[in-house]
């Protein structure tokens, strides 16, 4: 059976997920996606990340059949406090987050089909089964 729950921390807190949906910009590789997100647009994000406990990138992988992709990558970025998820998306709603940030997302993102979305999750104990 499939219970709710906050995420809960190592250390037994409560945990808060943001998840950031995004397509690479027309005409860029997968590579060059992967290799500018990484070497280039997470360092500086990096200097914006106060609050932030956890800090992933998930990149879909193309499946042979499947067509292109909806998003390249889903960021997960994981808080301790629900109030930095809340700043950080009341921000984004506005776009209205740092000039540099923005800027360098037009060179990686289109940034149309950017969605986010605050997480709840709900796991089932396979080990019981």
């Amino acid at each position: 059976m499939a219970k709710s729950l906050s995420m809960i921390s190592e250390a037994g807190e409560d945990l808060h997920k943001l998840l950031l949906f995004m397509k690479r910009k027309p005409g860029m590789s997968i590579a060059d996606f992967r290799d500018y997100y990484e070497n280039r647009h997470m360092p500086l994000c990096m200097k914006y990340m106060q609050g932030v406990e956890r800090y992933f990138r998930r990149y879909l992988e193309p499946v042979e059949g499947m067509g292109e992709p909806y998003f390249d990558v889903i960021t997960e970025l994981w808080f301790r406090s629900r109030a930095p998820v809340d700043m950080i998306v009341a921000a984004m709603q506005k776009d209205a987050m740092p000039i540099d940030v923005i800027t360098d997302e037009l060179n990686l993102f289109d940034r149309s089909k950017t969605r986010f979305h605050i997480v709840s999750e709900a796991e089932t104990d396979l080990r019981k089964n």
